[in-house]
Protein backbone atom coordinates (compact mmCIF):
# COMPACT_ATOMS: atom_id res chain seq x y z
CA UNK A 1 0.00 0.00 0.00
CA UNK A 2 1.61 3.12 -0.54
CA UNK A 3 1.09 5.97 1.49
CA UNK A 4 0.17 9.73 0.72
CA UNK A 5 1.26 12.75 2.46
CA UNK A 6 -1.90 12.86 4.26
CA UNK A 7 -2.07 9.33 5.97
CA UNK A 8 1.44 9.90 6.94
CA UNK A 9 0.36 12.76 8.65
CA UNK A 10 -3.08 11.23 10.26
CA UNK A 11 -0.84 8.14 11.24
CA UNK A 12 1.81 10.16 13.15
CA UNK A 13 -1.20 11.74 14.81
CA UNK A 14 -3.08 8.50 15.64
CA UNK A 15 0.38 7.49 17.10
CA UNK A 16 0.12 10.91 19.34
CA UNK A 17 -3.20 10.09 20.23
CA UNK A 18 -5.42 7.12 19.08
CA UNK A 19 -8.05 8.38 21.00
CA UNK A 20 -8.77 11.68 18.87
CA UNK A 21 -11.77 11.78 17.40
CA UNK A 22 -12.30 11.67 13.68
CA UNK A 23 -13.50 15.23 14.19
CA UNK A 24 -10.37 16.27 15.66
CA UNK A 25 -8.81 14.86 13.13
CA UNK A 26 -10.26 16.23 10.39
CA UNK A 27 -9.56 19.48 11.60
CA UNK A 28 -5.88 19.03 11.79
CA UNK A 29 -6.09 17.32 8.10
CA UNK A 30 -8.20 19.67 6.67
CA UNK A 31 -10.57 16.95 5.51
CA UNK A 32 -14.01 16.30 5.94
CA UNK A 33 -15.02 13.64 8.97
CA UNK A 34 -15.95 10.86 6.48
CA UNK A 35 -12.91 11.08 4.59
CA UNK A 36 -11.08 10.45 7.52
CA UNK A 37 -12.98 7.82 8.78
CA UNK A 38 -12.61 5.87 5.54
CA UNK A 39 -8.69 6.40 5.75
CA UNK A 40 -8.36 5.07 9.20
CA UNK A 41 -10.35 2.12 7.75
CA UNK A 42 -8.25 1.92 4.97
CA UNK A 43 -5.08 1.74 7.12
CA UNK A 44 -7.07 -0.52 9.33
CA UNK A 45 -7.73 -2.69 6.93
CA UNK A 46 -4.57 -2.86 4.86
CA UNK A 47 -2.58 -3.77 7.81
CA UNK A 48 -0.68 -0.70 8.28
CA UNK A 49 -2.46 0.00 11.68
CA UNK A 50 -1.99 -3.45 13.61
CA UNK A 51 -3.59 -2.32 16.77
CA UNK A 52 -4.62 -0.16 19.41
CA UNK A 53 -2.73 -0.20 22.72
CA UNK A 54 -2.35 1.76 25.77
CA UNK A 55 0.90 2.76 27.12
CA UNK A 56 1.35 2.30 30.90
CA UNK A 57 3.76 4.33 32.87
CA UNK A 58 6.10 1.97 34.22
CA UNK A 59 6.97 3.79 37.20
CA UNK A 60 3.15 3.79 38.59
CA UNK A 61 2.56 -0.03 37.82
CA UNK A 62 5.99 -0.98 39.77
CA UNK A 63 7.98 -2.34 36.69
CA UNK A 64 10.65 0.52 36.29
CA UNK A 65 13.27 -1.67 36.86
CA UNK A 66 14.38 -2.62 32.95
CA UNK A 67 17.02 -5.18 32.29
CA UNK A 68 18.62 -5.83 28.61
CA UNK A 69 19.64 -9.56 28.98
CA UNK A 70 21.62 -11.21 26.31
CA UNK A 71 20.92 -15.05 25.95
CA UNK A 72 23.14 -17.36 23.87
CA UNK A 73 21.76 -21.01 23.40
CA UNK A 74 23.88 -24.21 23.73
CA UNK A 75 23.35 -24.83 19.78
CA UNK A 76 21.71 -23.18 16.91
CA UNK A 77 19.45 -26.26 16.39
CA UNK A 78 16.29 -25.37 14.61
CA UNK A 79 14.01 -27.41 17.42
CA UNK A 80 16.07 -25.44 20.13
CA UNK A 81 15.30 -22.08 18.82
CA UNK A 82 11.67 -22.87 18.18
CA UNK A 83 11.44 -24.22 21.86
CA UNK A 84 13.27 -21.16 22.66
CA UNK A 85 10.29 -18.87 21.43
CA UNK A 86 7.88 -20.66 21.89
CA UNK A 87 8.68 -20.59 25.86
CA UNK A 88 9.89 -17.13 26.08
CA UNK A 89 6.56 -16.13 24.90
CA UNK A 90 5.29 -17.49 28.50
CA UNK A 91 7.44 -14.77 30.61
CA UNK A 92 5.28 -12.10 31.66
CA UNK A 93 8.30 -10.16 32.46
CA UNK A 94 9.66 -10.31 29.41
CA UNK A 95 8.18 -7.11 27.05
CA UNK A 96 10.55 -7.59 24.27
CA UNK A 97 12.74 -10.56 22.57
CA UNK A 98 14.76 -9.84 19.74
CA UNK A 99 16.63 -12.72 17.33
CA UNK A 100 20.06 -10.76 16.85
CA UNK A 101 23.16 -11.26 15.27
CA UNK A 102 26.37 -11.42 17.11
CA UNK A 103 27.47 -12.69 20.31
CA UNK A 104 24.73 -13.90 21.24
CA UNK A 105 21.72 -14.96 19.90
CA UNK A 106 18.57 -13.20 21.64
CA UNK A 107 18.32 -9.98 23.47
CA UNK A 108 15.28 -9.70 26.20
CA UNK A 109 13.88 -6.81 27.69
CA UNK A 110 12.87 -7.41 30.91
CA UNK A 111 10.60 -5.12 33.21
CA UNK A 112 10.19 -6.01 36.79
CA UNK A 113 10.49 -4.36 40.45
CA UNK A 114 14.00 -4.26 41.63
CA UNK A 115 16.89 -6.60 41.72
CA UNK A 116 15.40 -8.82 43.83
CA UNK A 117 12.57 -9.70 41.73
CA UNK A 118 15.08 -10.46 38.67
CA UNK A 119 16.90 -12.44 40.65
CA UNK A 120 14.16 -14.49 41.45
CA UNK A 121 13.20 -14.38 38.06
CA UNK A 122 16.92 -15.67 36.78
CA UNK A 123 16.73 -18.44 39.29
CA UNK A 124 12.91 -19.20 38.70
CA UNK A 125 11.95 -18.63 35.26
CA UNK A 126 14.35 -17.69 32.48
CA UNK A 127 17.46 -20.58 33.54
CA UNK A 128 14.76 -23.37 33.60
CA UNK A 129 14.41 -22.94 30.04
CA UNK A 130 16.01 -25.68 28.01
CA UNK A 131 19.33 -24.44 26.05
CA UNK A 132 20.66 -21.38 27.12
CA UNK A 133 24.30 -21.51 27.58
CA UNK A 134 24.77 -18.25 28.78
CA UNK A 135 23.08 -14.91 29.48
CA UNK A 136 24.40 -11.42 30.28
CA UNK A 137 22.66 -8.89 31.91
CA UNK A 138 23.01 -4.87 31.66
CA UNK A 139 20.30 -2.76 33.90
CA UNK A 140 19.14 0.30 32.83
CA UNK A 141 20.45 3.40 34.73
CA UNK A 142 18.08 6.27 32.70
CA UNK A 143 15.73 6.25 30.04
CA UNK A 144 16.91 8.82 27.48
CA UNK A 145 14.14 8.26 24.61
CA UNK A 146 11.27 5.68 24.48
CA UNK A 147 8.74 6.09 21.60
CA UNK A 148 6.90 3.68 19.96
CA UNK A 149 6.46 6.42 17.01
CA UNK A 150 7.68 5.10 13.63
CA UNK A 151 8.26 8.15 11.47
CA UNK A 152 7.16 7.73 7.70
Amino acid sequence: MELDEIDKKLLLFLQEDCKQTTKELSGKLGLSVTAVYERVKKLENSGVISRYVALLDKNKIHRNFIILCHVKLTQHKKEFVLQFEKEVMNLQEVTECFHVSGDYDYILKIGVRNIEDYRNFMLTKLTTLQHIASTHSSFMISEIKNTTAIVL
